[in-house]
């Protein structure tokens, strides 16, 4: 799947998979040792993260149910719990410094397609 910040025309990743189960968003990036760019990791039903027992940092997206960016967060480190964000529906979590190359902010339109 490819993830499009519409609002700047960038191209967020272009090799996004959806965690949709229980188990999938449980696991999340748990186990891996890295996320490479362009990789992201779409976890449905979801308004704050968790990042123990991870190995490196994630840059994350927290986005609404008309796929608008609420909230993001720069480099987020291994051991940390995220503030909850009410409005989010859904967080995309991309390799570190993701964020900034693709000038994604909150307010940013995001679109999800597949291919």
């Amino acid at each position: 799947m490819k993830i499009i910040n519409i609002t700047k025309g960038t191209v967020v990743a272009d090799n996004a998979v959806i965690a949709s189960t229980f188990f999938k968003r449980l696991k999340g990036l748990l186990g891996r040792k890295s996320i490479e760019k362009g990789e992201a990791l779409i976890i449905q039903s979801c308004n704050s993260i968790h990042s123990f027992f991870m190995r490196f940092p994630i840059d994350v997206l927290f986005v609404n149910k008309t796929d608008k960016v609420v909230a993001v967060t720069n480099s987020f480190a291994p051991f940390r719990i995220s503030k909850i964000y009410f409005t989010a529906s859904y967080v995309i979590e991309l390799p570190a410094g993701s964020i900034k190359a693709t000038s994604t902010s909150v307010g940013d339109k995001i679109e999800i397609t597949a291919g």
